[in-house]
């Protein structure tokens, strides 16, 4: 019986362009740089290369040799800006697709490269349009989730569906991109501030925050804290910063909106009242997931087990949060779902990026810190702010310690 036909070898700086782009994609799908890092250096490993990677939220530093050839005759620095990535399942695992085929042979580095191009091309019109109403249900998902009046979540619906078409809007304008955050804020501010100043009292900071959900930084402080647990320090620094960057314009943005209102002379009237029933928090919490989904850009035939992870975290934090306090729950649901997500990658060979990042989504403390922020800017006391502070605080330390014992209750096979 013949042997199969060997695949040609690929020369050192097709190596070299292959591996280097898919690190800027793998960054431009959002992924953290300890992940980043590891999975570039295996990759080049499989393809006969040696890497040295270094990642952070606004960069890459590739520094590649060829181990065939002698020590420093043939190393080759890449040095490459790039913008914050965000999170993109759908391409993140077409990425991770394409690069286990070339790596194992499947395909050559120039089929490689061609598959990794069709991922550039622009979304389509219904994926644009789901994304805008995917704002709309997320927010409205979190405002049931909070059992807020049929008013406020109908509110926080229309106002997140503008939020939408404003990221639509801003995303293709760069010179608006920088303060789309800001300019989303003002939009959600100023919508309910005039629902509740004419035509009924409203959760005003409540519905504001769930309006905004899909742009909150918590992921992206959940990660910063994770890369500084694993000692990525340049890195989480960085993200961190980025975080409360975020946070900050968000507060600017709704705080100018509410002040604008005052000087009109119109005056918002407020109340805390949530008197839903459990009904309406579980149909809120399939709303929500289904919104996720949607937002973190899956595939289609990934729904169910996005929509399965983010539920399945909410449930865990919900029931050992009543029972041994919220600060267990969270880390509960971190682990089970960290190591949830390992198996997948281990036995599906698929990124456990599918399960993890939908089910903390809806733990993260992202809605907690621009809720503190908020009310220490409005009522100009540091001491106001303070109890949500710590709030984000024992979320944050709750969420990492479960992202590290659940990777220590299964190690991941997969990087990714």
């Amino acid at each position: 019986m013949s042997s199969a036909p060997s695949r040609p070898q690929a020369s050192y700086p097709q190596r070299i362009a292959f591996v280097a782009e898919m690190a800027v994609r793998l960054h431009r799908y959002g992924t953290t740089a300890q992940r980043l890092e590891a999975a570039i250096t295996a990759l080049s490993q499989r393809l006969d290369l040696e890497c040295e990677a270094w990642s952070n939220p606004t960069g890459l530093i590739l520094s590649f040799s060829d181990p065939g050839k002698p020590l420093g005759s043939t190393d080759t620095t890449r040095v490459i800006r790039l913008s914050p990535g965000e999170n993109d399942l759908h391409k993140l695992c077409e990425a991770d697709r394409v690069a286990e085929a070339v790596a194992n042979g499947q395909l050559t580095i120039a089929q490689g490269h061609t598959a990794l191009r069709v991922l550039d091309r622009p979304p389509s019109m219904l994926a644009s349009v789901m994304q805008v109403i995917g704002f709309g249900l997320a927010a409205a998902g979190v405002a049931g989730l909070w059992r807020l009046p049929w008013l406020d979540i109908a509110v926080a619906a229309v106002t997140g569906v503008l939020i939408g078409l404003l990221d639509q809007y801003s995303g293709r304008r760069p010179a608006l991109k920088d303060a789309s955050e800001a300019v989303s804020a003002l939009a959600a501010g100023a919508v309910v501030s005039l629902v509740a100043a004419l035509v009924a009292p409203l959760n005003i900071n409540t519905v504001v925050i769930a309006s905004l959900v899909a742009l909150l930084p918590g992921m992206a402080i959940t990660n910063a804290m994770n890369e500084l647990s694993s000692q990525h320090w340049v890195s989480g620094t960085v993200r961190f910063a980025g975080a409360l960057t975020t946070v900050l314009k968000l507060t600017v943005g709704a705080v100018v909106a509410v002040t604008l209102l005052d000087v009109v002379g119109l005056e918002p009237q407020a109340r805390a009242l949530r008197p839903q029933p459990e009904a309406v928090e579980w149909l809120s919490m399939v709303v929500a997931s289904f919104a996720f989904a949607v937002l973190f850009k899956a595939s289609a035939r990934d729904y169910p087990w996005v929509m399965g992870a983010a539920i399945t975290g909410y449930l865990i934090s919900r029931y050992a949060g009543h029972a041994w306090g919220s600060p267990v729950g969270i880390f509960l649901s971190a682990l089970v779902l960290t190591a949830a997500g390992n198996g997948f990658g281990r036995w599906l060979q698929r990124p456990g990026a599918l399960i993890r990042l939908p089910g903390i989504i809806m733990l993260v403390p992202g809605s907690a810190s621009l809720r503190g922020l908020l009310t220490m800017v409005q009522q100009q006391d540091v001491d106001a702010g303070q109890s949500a502070m710590l709030l984000v605080i024992n979320i944050v330390v709750a969420l990492v310690a479960g992202l590290l014992f659940g990777n220590l209750l299964l190690p991941a096979r997969k990087n990714l």
